[in-house]
């Protein structure tokens, strides 16, 4: 994996979870990171726990996926200061619990399209113009999606619904496709993958939902499905990975 090295590489919602896991792990294999987060003072705090080698190599960017406008300055300093994006981690992403039959619920789902939709388009637009640009056409975009995008969990009566979230990961799914058709249609060498993991043992799960769920129900830890992005990003450059799905041993969905 030795031309990973110095590759840098653009981690939205890299505060927590699966997005933190995926700066640990990118950074000790040698690349540069940007982490994106609305709280990216979790960034700067995890940055002061790296060795003086890894910490020289990750930048933490306030950004909100959702606005459009902090999403193209992110990349705009990627660009100026580091030369460009190689790689982006798509991670950022909500769950609401409300029903989505109920009413009151329409900023809930608003919020959750915003984020795991229009974020991802806002963020794999900048990212494939930087490679377009100024990587020759080369790079790697990586969505992290989930189980719920190939098939919708039935969590039965005791669980709060999963609301829009299985529609949004749906949606990436076709995205993944579309993209891989617009990179080739436009002469570009850019890969896309989806990685899509059953449950992970991170705070994305509503907390009435982490109660009922991790005392029962095994799960992927966020580091595993670090290694899973990792060595999608490790094939040849003729390998074209489409979808990892992943799932915790003994996961019932």
């Amino acid at each position: 994996m030795d031309y990973l090295r110095e590759k840098v590489v653009v981690i939205s919602g890299a505060s927590a979870g699966i997005g933190a896991a995926c700066v640990k792990t990118l950074l000790t294999a040698g690349m540069i990171v940007v982490g994106l987060a609305r709280r990216h003072e979790y960034i700067l705090n995890m940055k002061k726990d790296l060795s003086p080698e890894l910490s020289k190599h990750l930048f933490a960017i306030r950004c909100d996926v959702t606005q459009e406008r902090q999403v193209s300055k992110a990349f705009d300093w990627t660009n100026d200061k580091l030369g460009g994006c190689d790689i982006l981690i798509n991670n950022a992403g909500i769950i609401a619990s409300a029903q989505l039959s109920e009413k009151n619920n329409t900023q809930q789902i608003r919020d959750t399209i915003e984020t795991n939709i229009m974020g991802a388009v806002f963020c794999i637009r900048e990212a494939f113009h930087s490679m377009r640009m100024l990587k020759n056409g080369n790079g790697h975009i990586v969505i992290v999606n989930s189980v719920a995008g190939h098939q919708v969990p039935n969590l039965g009566p005791d669980l709060p619904s999963l609301n829009i979230y299985p529609a949004t990961k749906f949606a990436l799914k076709a995205m993944n496709e579309i993209y891989r058709q617009e990179f080739q249609r436009n002469k570009t060498q850019v890969r896309v993958t989806t990685v899509s993991p059953g449950v992970v043992d991170t705070d994305i799960l509503p907390i009435d939902i982490q109660n009922i769920v991790k005392p029962v129900m095994p799960m992927l830890q966020a580091a595993d499905v670090a290694d899973a992005i990792l060595w999608a990003l490790s094939r040849p450059a003729n390998v074209q990975v489409h979808n990892i799905i992943i799932k915790p041993m003994g996961e019932k969905f």
